[in-house]
């Protein structure tokens, strides 16, 4: 591993708003970096469809049809990840 990464995942322990800046920065001036960071997070199980959806600025959906289109595989959801799906859309706003 670089040794860069593991001065950031130190600092993510020693002042984790720094890093979050940083990933923000990411996000908004190197999106297809931040894409791959998410799918990677996404197939190493780290984070769920829904979340990277979220992550990304799609939709639940349109991320798994990107998915399907490019060969990523779509994982099922554990009933664990079900019920954290249910408990998200009940906390969303009821569109009109």
């Amino acid at each position: 591993m670089r040794w860069e990464i593991a001065q950031l995942g130190k600092l993510c322990e020693e002042q984790p708003k720094i890093v979050e800046e940083a990933l923000a920065a990411l996000q908004t001036y190197h999106p297809e970096v931040w894409r791959r960071i998410v799918i990677g997070g996404y197939l190493d199980r780290q984070i769920n469809l829904s979340k990277a959806a979220e992550l990304i600025g799609l939709t639940r959906l349109e991320l798994q049809q990107q998915f399907v289109q490019q060969g990523i595989p779509v994982y099922v959801l554990s009933e664990d990840e079900v019920q954290a799906e249910v408990a998200v859309l009940r906390q969303r706003p009821q569109a009109v």
